[in-house]
């Protein structure tokens, strides 16, 4: 009883400031609201991955190692060939609990001993020439397993036994079914892996596990059957939906290659795309992140002309009523218009950008967003 009231109470103080930022954001009372606070960290830093442990905020970047900020001390903790034994600091992802840091790289698994100050280089055999290009990782601690996503593989380890599980997850001869994106948890009942040709489901409640693998793509009614082919970069979980970000690639000859765009699936048969035409700035999705009823958007374009992506900011979604709402940058302390990712921590919305990370105040009550 007390559990379920704590987490009815957690529940309804999410929601509340989900409530509470929207009333800054479409307050008419302009003059009575400060500049939204906003401040800016790790200048010149691209960030790659954000976690939290416990009441700490941990970061992967590319060319500057891993940072582990203590917002008790307002402390940034580096780890990098800098400050340490690392020889590495080009990382895409990272894990934490209370004993190691996990960091993914492009040359395998770097683990940090947090009591003996060690780092070790995990490699792996399988996958090929690309096989040890760590994209993302997942750790769930109710079970003590880290989920590694590579480019080649879907690997488990397993902290009590300290093995490792391979999973080939290739379909039909297509390796980009294979190459994972993202790793979602739904609870404690599914965990799910984007890749970069649809995504696949693991039932965590089917002891059988050669019936407890899913595999969906665009091949079908998921994802509305749009597209060449679907590469998803992010999952969100909603009692009746599940939101996928997506990549957009597409050519002169195939224009329809990864359209891109947000999809979201009512767990029965309906689809919805949210994308450009509905107000989004471009169709690619970086990152996604709920609070309250609104779910953030980092968005970009893919201009086929020189084959490259641009960020086109943020931008806050109904999810109640899909109605997209772009947030007028000019009013963070942000020098970018890149978003690559974006975590929730209860007070706080931390933005991870190709020019350093970003830490938002969304439940101060004294702050006005502005809306373009």
């Amino acid at each position: 009883m007390l559990k379920s009231f704590l987490s009815n109470k957690k529940n309804r103080c999410i929601e509340f400031t989900g409530f509470l930022l929207i009333l800054i954001l479409f307050s008419p009372s302009e003059k009575i609201f400060a500049q939204i606070e906003s401040r800016l960290f790790l200048e010149k830093a691209f960030i790659t991955d954000i976690k939290q442990f416990d009441n700490e905020i941990w970061v992967a970047t590319y060319g500057q190692g891993i940072y582990q900020y203590n917002p008790k001390e307002n402390k940034w903790t580096n780890y990098s060939s800098k400050t340490s034994e690392l020889n590495n600091d080009l990382f895409h992802c990272v894990a934490v609990n209370k004993n190691f840091i996990w960091a993914g790289g492009n040359e395998g698994l770097f683990i940090f001993n947090r009591k003996t100050k060690k780092w070790t280089l995990k490699k792996f055999s399988d996958g090929g020439e690309f096989g040890n290009w760590i994209r993302t990782l997942y750790l769930d601690f109710k079970n003590n397993k880290l989920w590694i996503g590579r480019f080649r593989n879907i690997t488990l380890f397993d902290l009590k036994t300290n093995t490792y599980k391979e999973y080939n997850k290739e379909i039909s001869g297509n390796s980009k079914t294979n190459n994972i994106n993202c790793i979602s948890a739904e609870g404690d009942s599914a965990i799910w892996f984007g890749a970069e040709s649809g995504v696949h489901k693991l039932n965590l409640k089917t002891k059988d596990e050669n019936t407890a693998w899913e595999y969906f793509t665009n091949k079908g009614r998921w994802f509305k059957g749009e597209g060449v082919s679907v590469s998803v970069t992010d999952i969100l979980f909603q009692k009746n939906s599940i939101w996928f970000g997506t990549d957009e690639f597409i050519t002169k000859e195939q224009p329809q290659y990864n359209i891109g765009g947000i999809y979201v699936y009512d767990r029965k048969l309906n689809w919805e795309r949210i994308g450009k035409a509905n107000g989004l700035g471009g169709n690619g999705i970086y990152a996604l992140e709920k609070v309250g009823n609104y779910i953030f958007a980092g968005v970009y374009e893919f201009r086929m002309q020189d084959k490259s992506e641009y960020g086109k900011g943020l931008y806050m979604i109904n999810r109640l009523n899909k109605k997209v709402i772009p947030i007028d940058l000019n009013q963070i302390d942000i020098s970018t218009s890149t978003i690559r990712k974006i975590h929730f921590d209860g007070n706080y919305l931390w933005l991870g950008t190709d020019n350093g990370i970003v830490r938002i105040t969304i439940s101060n009550p004294l702050a006005k967003w502005g809306v373009r």
